[in-house]
């Protein structure tokens, strides 16, 4: 597939934002990768997330404040599966970590985007998993869910992760419900079965929004 067509030097122009979100082991970040595939620049906020917990960024200072240095590791940084087994199960201190990393995540995701709009690009992703939970769906144009029912998501999970069932529900738990993500969303992303077919759903609705032709 060729690139997407940028603006032109001059040109006045807006860049669509889609705002793509799903579940834990929903296949969102295979749909990531198929906007990549098309040159169709994806801005991260997992990724966005762990560079603004880094040594000596301010998050992190806070995140110790609150959490204790019991989840710093031994090459100083934080140690991610510690901290989520603190959260996952404890709604509070999953609160109190949101109000930490979300307004930092947020700061830098939106100069990202404007970073990319000033570039011309036709359309930029926002891939976020909290998309709704943290009332982030404004950011964007239009929203996506990737979806699968939810037998399948912890099927999938438990044989990612090698959770055990309630290791991986309490995962999924800690998330809004797909479904319910669904009913909220722009558009939706059935990912219940094979590749081929989600590639084909996004296709669609890249044509739909004009993106491609």
């Amino acid at each position: 597939m060729s690139s997407l067509p940028a603006a032109k030097k001059g040109e006045c122009f807006m860049s669509l934002v889609i705002g793509l979100t799903g579940g834990i082991a929903s296949g969102k970040s295979t749909v990531a990768k198929m906007f990549t595939a098309l040159d169709i620049p994806v801005i991260d906020a997992d990724v966005i997330a762990r560079e603004v917990v880094e040594p000596g960024e301010a998050s992190y200072k806070k995140i110790i404040e609150v959490f204790g240095k019991d989840i710093v590791g031994a090459d100083g940084s934080i140690d991610r599966p510690k901290l989520g087994s603190i959260i996952f199960s404890n709604e509070e201190k999953r609160e109190q970590l949101n109000q930490i990393v979300h307004p930092a995540v947020r700061q830098r995701m939106l100069a990202k985007k404007e970073t990319y709009t000033e570039q011309g690009e036709k359309c930029i992703v926002l891939d976020i998993p909290l998309l709704f939970e943290g009332k982030l769906a404004s950011l964007a144009d239009k929203t996506v869910v990737v979806f699968v029912d939810e037998a399948t998501q912890l099927e999938r999970l438990m044989e990612r992760n090698q959770l055990r069932e309630q290791e991986a529900m309490d995962r999924i738990k800690s998330q809004m419900p797909l479904a319910e993500k669904a009913k909220l969303a722009d558009e939706v992303i059935d990912n219940n079965h094979s590749v081929e077919e989600s590639k084909k759903q996004l296709f669609d609705l890249l044509k739909k929004w004009e993106v491609m032709e």
